[in-house]
């Protein structure tokens, strides 16, 4: 826990190998050399490199950490160097990239082992020239960027198997800071699982815990592959479980989860093998692998990208493998003579649905109703969480996801990139469920104080049209304020602070920020925005699956029912799950219906409005037409004549 400006309940941590490390970033903090940060994951590698910023004369500039394994192949480029106006499709107004954001600052190239080899010679001659190319641009642009670099991947390995070049590690390798895992630093287990405890307790409004002595020594004794972050998750868990102040080995869930893999020798597997072949039945490899990939996607709550990256595997393979033991469909299609309407339309088929854990979707879940309601249409369900609106659009985009819900502003930038969306169903107005923020004493009172300031903002959200509406209240246009696109973030370190002077935020995270005090609002969504919600598709998705949308959308609504008439039990639902308290989510849940209504024209003419400014704003590279994107379905057919009323 190598805290910047460390508060008085910070650990300090007294393992002789963690003094080495922190004496070897002592030294290097006030210099400008790159670092290269190399450990195991969860061993705190982000934490270091904002000890390292916040320890050098660059402490008052932006701090900006950007994960290389999470950007796309295709937009990976523009997303580090930014683009011009024009560059690719949907590039509708120049941005600027990371490197540009972090200007003055310190960047953590987070993952760099995962950039792909063409991106590792733009990203040598940026640090060997100190000046980057726009996308769609020949003008060098001059960068004072301090880059810290961190791994966990064997660099050395990867370079032999030409994964990375050579010239790239020597100039990333200046300095480097090896993190030892928490299994050899054990000293620091009391102190950081004490800290763990008191935080969430805080955290969640609940008394202090403390650990009995055997599960303190169960800690002790635990090999922690997941290190500190498997550490922290551990102990957060046990306060949400916990109903005693004293923590028990019971409640840390170790054993089940992880105890038998990793007793395990390669002896002892060798074994079990051998036992296994000698039994009767179907084949070992079957056996295993069914397993395996059932273990992996129960262990991960279906969520496929996990559960690949659990096993070592792509996502492409782990639904090769699902699909070979019949958990969703086979995408290969066979050269047969059709079958029957009725059989096709009654086996094999999935419903990917894509979700925030806040909302309707994410109580729908964590109740696992939807499994049983499709299980009599033969209908496969399968979950895959976003962190925003935006990812989850582009996904759908992509046919990696069927259904999903946003806030008003993804779907517009969606549709104006792609004519596949479709508009399904939307939420009553909850303006608000959405604000800007800023630090409690931040020299910003109204809205005329925004100008010059630094706005954080998830690009494309339900908040981006809220910061039009401040702004234009304010007399103010987007060139008078500078705004940083950044993902979705709370709580905030004190990198963050210094970063931006305010945040554009929404439920569950606005309800908490304001829930602790540690964040004021300014301006919120009312009078300002409906914030409506919406339920998207993709055109080929509900035309081929009418039965399968009228039945979730049926689900839905009674999901609803269940939120609005047991928020507090749809709240306990909720914090299990994001870790945020119980009366936080309630109001989170208070400020919305949750019950979805058939698209109308009057919310049609509303999301049409937010379509015509973002376009004239030049947001959005073309006008779209909210009213062609807009499924009717079969509604009115149904039985869904919940879905017709108003509250």
């Amino acid at each position: 826990m190598l805290n910047p400006e460390p508060p008085a309940d910070t650990p300090v941590l007294i393992d002789p190998a963690s003094k080495a490390f922190q004496n070897l970033l002592d030294k290097l903090a006030p210099t400008e050399a790159t670092v290269l940060i190399v450990g195991e994951t969860g061993t705190g590698k982000e934490v270091v490199a904002r000890y390292l910023h916040h320890h050098s004369s660059r402490r008052q500039q932006p701090f900006l950490a950007v994960n290389c394994g999470a950007l796309t192949e295709s937009l990976a480029e523009a997303e580090l160097f930014g683009h011009e106006k024009g560059a690719f499709t949907g590039a509708v107004q120049s941005h600027p990239g990371w490197f540009e954001a972090a200007e003055g600052g310190t960047l953590l190239l987070d993952e760099i082992g995962e950039l792909s080899l063409p991106l590792q010679v733009k990203l040598l001659r940026v640090l060997q020239e100190r000046e980057i190319t726009r996308v769609g641009s020949r003008k060098a642009i001059k960068v004072n960027v301090r880059v810290i670099a961190a791994t966990h991947v064997d660099l050395a390995q990867a370079i032999r198997e030409r994964r990375f070049r050579e010239d790239l590690y020597y100039r990333l390798n200046i300095a480097i800071v090896p993190l030892p895992p928490l299994r050899q630093r054990r000293q620091d287990i009391p102190l950081l699982a004490n800290h763990f405890l008191a935080l969430y307790a805080r955290r969640l409004g609940r008394p202090t815990r403390y650990l009995a002595p055997e599960a303190l020594d169960r800690l002790m004794d635990y090999p922690w592959p997941g290190n500190i972050r498997e550490l922290e998750n551990t102990l957060h868990n046990a306060v949400l479980l916990s109903r005693e102040e004293e923590i028990t080995p019971a409640q840390l869930r170790l054993t089940t989860l992880h105890a038998a893999p990793l007793t395990a020798t390669d002896i002892e597997l060798d074994d079990f093998i051998h036992q296994q072949l000698a039994q009767p039945g179907d084949a070992l490899w079957e056996r295993m692998t069914g397993a395996l990939i059932r273990g992996a996607m129960a262990h991960c709550d279906d969520n496929q990208s996990q559960a690949a990256a659990l096993l070592g595997i792509s996502r492409h393979t782990l639904r090769t493998q699902l699909a070979n033991i019949g958990v969703i469909k086979s995408r290969r299609r066979m050269e047969s003579a059709p079958r029957r309407l009725a059989e096709t339309a009654s086996v094999d088929r999935e419903l990917r649905i894509g979700y925030q854990r806040f909302g309707n979707l994410g109580i729908l879940k964590a109740r696992q109703s939807l499994e049983s309601a499709f299980s009599s249409l033969g209908v496969s369900v399968l979950w895959s969480e976003f962190p925003a609106g935006p990812q989850l659009l582009h996904a759908l985009a992509c046919n990696e996801i069927d259904f999903g819900t946003t806030g008003e502003a993804p779907p517009v930038f969606a549709q104006a990139s792609s004519a596949e969306l479709v508009y399904v169903a939307w939420e009553p107005p909850a303006p608000q469920s959405v604000a800007m923020v800023v630090p409690q004493h931040s020299e910003i009172r109204t809205l005329g104080d925004l100008r010059g300031r630094r706005i954080a903002l998830n690009k494309g959200s339900n908040v981006h049209w809220l910061l039009l509406q401040i702004l234009e209240e304010a007399g103010l246009g987007l060139n008078d304020v500078k705004v940083v696109y950044i993902p979705p973030k709370y709580p905030l370190t004190a990198s963050d602070y210094l970063a931006v002077d305010a945040w554009m935020m929404w439920d569950p995270l606005l309800s908490d920020a304001e829930h602790t005090g540690e964040l004021r609002v300014v301006a919120s969504g009312e009078g300002r925005v409906h914030n409506h919600q919406f339920y998207l598709s993709r055109r080929d998705y509900v035309n081929h699956n009418g039965d399968i949308m009228q039945r979730l959308l049926h689900e839905l609504t009674q999901t609803g029912q269940f939120i609005d008439s047991r928020r507090e039990e749809a709240a306990g639902l909720l914090a299990a799950e994001l870790g945020i308290n119980v009366d936080s989510l309630a109001l989170a849940l208070a400020r919305r219906s949750h019950r979805p209504r058939m698209m109308d024209l009057k919310v049609i003419r509303a999301q049409q409005t937010i379509a015509d400014r973002f376009y004239a704003l030049g947001l959005i590279g073309k006008p779209v037409s909210v009213r062609e994107a807009v499924w009717y379905g079969e509604a009115a057919h149904s039985d869904l004549s919940l879905l017709l009323h108003a509250d």
